[in-house]
C-alpha cells in the first residue's frame, strides 16, 4: 500500500507547541547556561603553548560543539517557525534571542581564534600531530589564518555586539516588510488576495495575462515600499563595509571568496567562461519569444511555459517520482528521501502567510533536516523539492564526521542539491511520453541554466557595483534601479526587452547578513555538480560511496583541492567550466531543433 506523504512539516517532534513551547523555552536555558559555562572556560583558556596542551584544547572544542549543536538547534526550528508563518509575532521575538545568543558565542569563538594565533608555529605544527587533534588540522588553521586578517579581539567583538541590533536587524527589517505584503491578482477567472511566495508561483502560469498581471502588482508593491527597500540595502552594505574598511580589505569580494573556500582565480575562470558561452542561450530566449508570439521575451515571461498542456504533478506523484529516480542512482539517496517524505520533514502547502522561497534547514542534536517550499504542481517545483531533498543528504552523509568537521561553504553546498535535482530533470525528459512534454521538460532544464548563468550573473554584477558605488557613499532608490536594469542587460546578453528594475528589492539574497554575495555559490555549485554528475553517469550505482565520499569531504579542504582530490581537475582553469556548460549548450539547442520542428 502507497504511503499518503503529508504536505505540512511536522515541528511537534522537534518542540511542541510551536512558538508557544515551553520545551523550547527549557531548550533555551539549558543553552543559555551552557553558553555561560563555555564563555567562562574562554576566557581561561590563553591558548597553547606546546603539545602538551592538546588535551585541553580538545575539550575546549567538544564544549564548543556542543554550545553550538544546541544554538543552531532551536536557531533552526525558530527559523521553521518564521517561514511558516510570516504573522507569528511570538517567533519573532525569539528569533531575537536567537541572535543574541548566536552573537555571544561569536565572541567567544573569536576570543579562541585571537588566543590560536598567538602559538609560535614550530609548536603549533607539533599540537596539530597529536592523535586528538589531527582530524581538526583543516579548520584550526582556518580559524588561525582568519583571525590574521581580523581586528582586536575587543574591536570584533563590539562589532559582533552590535551586528545583533545593527546589521542583522535591518535583514530581519526586510523579512517584515515583505511578509506584510500583499497583492491582489485575477487568476482563473478568481480574484485572489496572494502573498509575495504565492504571487512569485504565478511566473510560470500558463496565461500571459495572469504572469504580466502578478509581476505588474508586485513591481507597484516593490516601487510603493523602495525607499525602505534602498534604505535597508544601503544600511546592510555600509554596515559591511565599515568593517570591511577597518579591517583593512579593500576587495568586497575577500569574504564571499575566504567563506567558500575558494581563488578570486577560479570565480574568474567561471564567469569567463560562461560569459563567452551566452550566446545559444540569447537564442533559446528569442525562440521563446517566438513561440510565445512575442518580438522579445519580456521579464515576466521567462518562467512561462511555451506549450498548451504543462503536465502537472500533485504532491504525492511528485515525491513518487523523484524516490523512484534517486532509487537509480543508490540505495541511500533513496532511503534517506523517503524517510524524510514519511516522517513529515517538508513543508510544502500552498497556503498564505509563508515566507517566499525555498531552503533546508539542519537540526544537529535530532540529525534531521526540515524543508521549505511552496508546492503548486508544476514540474519546477518537483525539481525545487528534489534540489531541497540534496541539500539534507548532504547533511545525511556527514553524520558519521565530527560536527566541528561538517561546516561546509555555500559553493560546495549547491553541488549536493543541483546534483538531485539534475537526477530528476533529466529523469523526467527521458520519460516524456510525448513530443509536448519533452519540450516542456526540456525547457524546464535549460531555465535552470539561464538562471545560473544570467539571472544570477545580473545578480552578481549588480551587486559588485552597488558595493563600489556604495563605498561613496548611499545608492538612492532610482540608481539602484539603473543598476539593476543595467546587469540585467549585461546578464542577459541583451536576450531580454524588458527588465525587472526592482528585482534588488525583491529578492531576499540581497538582504541576508550571513552571508555576503549569496548569488555565484549556486552558479559554482550547478557546474561543479555537473561534473560530478557527468562522473555518476559512467559509473553507474557503484557511484554512491565516492559521491558520499566526496560530500563527506567538502568541509575540510577548499574548493580547488576537493575538485582535485575526487574530479582530477583544475578549477582555475575556464576549460573545467565550460565542459559543464557544453552539456546546457546540447540542451538549449535540442529545445531550439525540437519547436523549431513544431512549426
Amino acid at each position: 500500500m502507497t504511503v499518503k506523504y503529508p504536505e505540512t512539516w511536522d515541528l511537534d517532534t522537534l518542540f511542541s507547541g510551536g512558538s508557544e513551547s515551553q520545551e523550547l523555552r527549557l531548550h533555551m536555558n539549558q543553552a543559555v547556561t551552557m553558553l555561560t559555562e563555555f564563555e567562562k572556560l574562554v576566557q581561561k583558556f590563553k591558548g597553547p603553548t606546546g603539545k602538551e596542551d592538546a588535551e585541553n584544547v580538545y575539550d575546549l572544542l567538544e564544549k564548543m560543539s556542543e554550545v553550538m549543536r544546541h544554538l543552531s538547534q532551536s536557531g533552526a526550528f525558530i527559523g521553521c517557525l518564521m517561514a511558516q508563518n510570516t504573522q507569528d509575532k511570538k517567533a519573532g521575538i525569539l528569533e531575537s534571542e536567537a541572535a543574541s545568543l548566536s552573537a555571544r558565542f561569536q565572541n567567544s569563538f573569536q576570543k579562541i581564534q585571537q588566543d590560536l594565533t598567538k602559538t609560535e608555529d614550530a609548536v603549533w605544527n607539533e599540537l596539530l600531530n597529536e592523535d586528538l587533534l589531527r582530524k581538526f588540522t583543516f579548520i584550526l588553521n582556518e580559524w588561525r589564518e582568519e583571525a590574521k586578517q581580523l581586528l582586536s579581539e575587543k574591536e570584533e567583538s563590539m562589532i559582533t555586539a552590535l551586528s545583533t541590533d545593527g546589521y542583522h536587524g535591518w535583514s530581519q527589517l526586510y523579512d517584515m516588510l515583505v511578509g506584510e505584503i500583499k497583492v491582489t491578482v485575477t487568476v482563473d477567472g478568481e480574484t485572489k488576495l496572494l502573498s509575495v511566495g504565492q504571487a512569485n508561483n504565478l511566473s510560470s502560469h500558463k496565461d500571459s495575462a495572469v504572469r504580466k498581471e502578478s509581476y505588474e502588482k508586485l513591481e507597484e508593491a516593490w516601487t510603493e515600499k523602495e525607499e525602505f527597500f534602498a534604505k535597508t540595502l544601503n544600511s546592510i552594505g555600509g554596515f559591511r563595509l565599515e568593517i570591511y574598511k577597518k579591517r583593512g580589505w579593500e576587495n568586497v569580494l575577500q569574504e564571499p571568496l575566504h567563506i567558500n573556500r575558494m581563488k578570486q582565480e577560479t570565480l574568474d575562470a567561471m564567469w569567463g567562461a560562461i560569459s563567452k558561452n551566452k550566446q545559444p542561450f540569447v537564442d533559446y530566449l528569442t525562440k521563446k519569444a517566438e513561440l510565445l508570439g512575442k518580438d522579445g521575451l519580456d521579464w515576466y515571461d521567462v518562467d512561462a511555459p511555451v506549450t498548451e498542456s504543462t503536465q502537472q504533478f500533485s504532491y504525492q506523484e511528485g515525491a513518487e517520482f523523484i524516490l523512484k529516480q534517486f532509487g537509480k542512482f543508490g540505495p541511500e539517496l533513496e532511503y534517506f528521501a523517503k524517510q524524510a517524505f514519511e516522517k513529515g520533514w517538508i513543508e510544502a502547502e500552498n497556503r498564505p502567510n509563508k515566507r517566499p522561497g525555498g531552503f533546508c534547514t539542519g537540526l544537529p542534536l535530532s540529525e534531521e533536516s526540515r524543508i521549505f517550499m511552496t508546492y503548486s504542481g508544476s514540474m519546477s517545483n518537483v525539481a525545487t523539492l528534489a534540489h531541497e531533498l540534496g541539500h539534507a543528504f548532504h547533511s545525511y552523509a556527514l553524520r558519521p564526521v565530527h560536527s566541528l568537521n561538517r561546516s561546509y561553504a555555500m559553493n560546495v553546498a549547491e553541488t549536493a542539491s543541483t546534483f538531485a535535482e539534475m537526477i530528476v530533470a533529466d529523469a523526467a525528459v527521458k520519460n516524456a511520453q510525448s513530443k509536448e512534454e519533452k519540450i516542456a521538460l526540456l525547457e524546464d532544464k535549460v531555465q535552470r541554466s539561464v538562471a545560473f548563468f544570467m539571472n544570477i550573473h545580473s545578480r552578481f554584477l549588480f551587486e559588485t557595483r552597488f558595493y563600489e558605488e556604495r563605498k561613496k557613499g548611499v545608492v538612492p532608490a532610482a540608481r539602484l534601479n539603473e543598476l539593476m536594469e543595467q546587469a540585467q542587460q549585461e546578464g542577459f546578453a541583451g536576450g531580454l526587452s524588458s527588465t525587472h528594475p526592482h528585482f534588488w528589492a525583491s529578492k531576499l539574497h540581497f538582504y541576508i547578513t550571513q552571508v555576503p554575495f549569496y548569488n555565484f555559490p549556486y552558479t559554482f555549485g550547478y557546474l561543479f555538480s555537473l561534473s560530478v554528475y557527468a562522473k555518476a553517469l559512467e559509473a553507474g550505482s557503484s557511484f554512491e560511496e565516492k559521491y558520499m565520499a566526496l560530500l563527506r569531504d567538502t568541509a575540510v579542504m577548499s574548493a580547488e583541492d576537493l575538485a582535485m582530490k575526487h574530479l582530477g581537475e583544475d578549477i582555475t582553469q575556464q576549460a573545467f567550466w565550460e565542459k559543464g556548460i557544453a552539456l546546457c549548450i546540447q540542451d538549449a539547442k535540442e529545445f531550439i531543433s525540437l519547436t523549431s520542428a513544431e512549426a
